[in-house]
């Protein structure tokens, strides 16, 4: 990749647009290491577990994520627990992941800095 995914912004993404490839899917991972993809329903999404120190620190995250959601208009499953949260990433309008899904973990990786 030339350009680094958490710098690149989502595009406007249609039901006829490409799922990411398996060659891509590769590559698009060791980008974003700490994320697994996982299967539901027949469609692949990606995952990552933050911890935190407690509740208050984990709701303060989950607010970061929606934040991000909103400024790149791709939302995803946020998943809030005591000391716990869980992202899931994954283009609804194509059932499947894009490249949207990849920057966004990028970007959800950040926000941890």
């Amino acid at each position: 990749m030339s350009e680094q995914l958490s710098t690149q912004q989502c595009e406007a993404c249609h039901a006829q647009a490409p799922k990411v490839s398996d060659q891509e899917l590769q590559t698009l991972l060791r980008e974003i290491p700490d994320w697994v993809p996982q299967v539901r329903d027949n469609v692949m999404m990606l995952e990552r577990e933050y911890k935190f120190k407690n509740y208050k620190l984990a709701w303060a995250f989950a607010n970061k994520v929606s934040e991000l959601a909103e400024a790149e208009f791709h939302h995803p499953s946020i998943l809030l627990e005591w000391g716990k949260v869980t992202v899931t990433w994954w283009t609804h309008s194509i059932h499947g992941l894009h490249k949207n899904d990849f920057i966004c973990a990028a970007k959800t990786d950040g926000l941890l800095v």
